[in-house]
């Protein structure tokens, strides 16, 4: 699943519209971040076993698979789904999140707790949208980014919600990867049955320039997770 740069390339055939969303066909590239990763905020289920997230989605609470749910003997869990490249929607691309059922201990996340910051590297290319999938925990936490080109820098600054708040629909820069979870402690305990997200930031890079990498620094005392990224090339 984790090769030197992950390419999925998804060819999508119509050209789908929403209020705040125009999504045009083209190249989609799971960007790979497996250098970054550092925590295990999913509870998964290897060779029947469940391997209990390490560090959280907050401190107290994670997510569990499907699988890892079912086997806990939840009845009707919202649980994220087993596979972790999540579907296309009207809002964004497919997003290949990283964990897995099937890889025991790997890490899945990055953790910017406080003021840590992380540098995105991704393939030379003219992007027409890239997708950072984010948590905030205790909060919602404000953060910097800098979008990095061979010829300069854009800074921007933006809010990260709360994991357990919701998006409008309308919103032009967020949307979910996943939607109305539920949460458990490290001993797979449920501790809420919904309203926990994954929201995914489109970056909006200047599709005239060649993007070479985001620079983000969490500018909140929070506790903050970095999950994925995914780019559309123009």
């Amino acid at each position: 699943m984790r090769n030197k740069y992950l390419f999925a390339t998804l060819i999508i055939s119509s050209l789908i519209v929403s209020s705040a969303y125009t999504y045009q066909s083209g190249k989609i590239i799971q960007i790979n971040v497996d250098d970054l990763l550092n925590v295990r905020p999913v509870t998964t289920l290897t060779r029947g076993k469940l391997v209990v997230w390490d560090k959280g989605v907050d401190r107290e609470n994670g997510y569990l698979t499907m699988a890892a749910a079912l086997f806990n003997n939840e009845t009707n869990p919202k649980a994220i789904p087993d596979d972790p490249l999540i579907p296309a929607d009207q809002h964004h691309p497919a997003i290949l999140l990283h964990y897995a059922n099937n890889e025991g201990t790997k890490s899945q996340a990055k953790l910017l707790a406080d003021t840590n910051s992380l540098t995105i590297k991704v393939p030379k290319h003219n992007y027409s949208d890239l997708y950072v999938c984010l948590t905030s925990a205790y909060g919602s936490s404000k953060i910097e980014y800098d979008l990095i080109y061979t010829d300069g820098a854009e800074v921007k600054q933006i809010t990260v919600p709360d994991w357990a708040n919701d998006v409008s629909a309308d919103d032009p820069d967020f949307s979910y990867v996943v939607h109305d979870m539920a949460k458990w402690s490290n001993k797979s305990t449920l501790t809420e049955t919904e309203h926990h997200n994954i929201h995914a930031l489109n970056v909006h890079p200047d599709a005239k320039r060649v993007l070479t990498g985001v620079k983000f620094k969490n500018l909140s005392k929070t506790y903050m997770l970095f999950w994925a990224a995914t780019g559309v090339v123009k």
